[in-house]
C-alpha cells in the first residue's frame, strides 16, 4: 500500500448506554476535538440514518466518524497524537464495542 494515497478513517461506536441522550452527547463532544489535530483534514460525526432495513445496511451502531488524512504516515500520527489520547481517556468508558475501517484511495 502506498503512503502517499489519501486515508479514509471511520469508526463506528456502540454505546453502553445506547439510550443515553447524555452519553451520545458526550461522545458527539469528544470527537469534536479531534478537529484540533493538525493531521484530520475533514471529520464528520454521525448517527444511523432512518433508512429501510434491508440485508446488507447495519443499523446496529450509535455514533460514528469519519475523517480523512493526506498519508498513512498522517494517520499513524493521529493515533498516538496527545489530543486522541485524552479523548480516548475521557469518552472511553462510553462506548463496549469500536469498529475501525481504514480505507486508502484507489488513485
Amino acid at each position: 500500500m502506498s503512503g502517499d494515497r489519501r486515508i479514509r478513517h471511520m469508526a463506528l461506536f456502540w454505546l453502553n448506554n445506547p439510550d443515553s441522550a447524555e452519553d451520545r452527547a458526550m461522545l458527539a463532544e469528544g470527537l469534536e476535538t479531534l478537529r484540533e489535530i493538525e493531521q484530520v483534514k475533514t471529520l464528520h460525526i454521525g448517527m444511523p440514518a432512518p433508512t429501510e432495513a434491508r440485508d446488507v445496511v447495519d443499523h446496529s451502531w450509535h455514533v460514528s466518524e469519519s475523517m480523512a488524512f493526506d498519508s498513512v504516515a498522517d494517520q499513524a500520527a493521529y493515533q498516538t497524537h496527545p489530543v486522541h489520547q485524552a479523548f480516548i481517556a475521557r469518552c472511553g468508558h462510553l462506548w463496549e464495542r469500536v469498529l475501525v475501517y481504514d480505507i486508502a484511495d484507489f488513485a
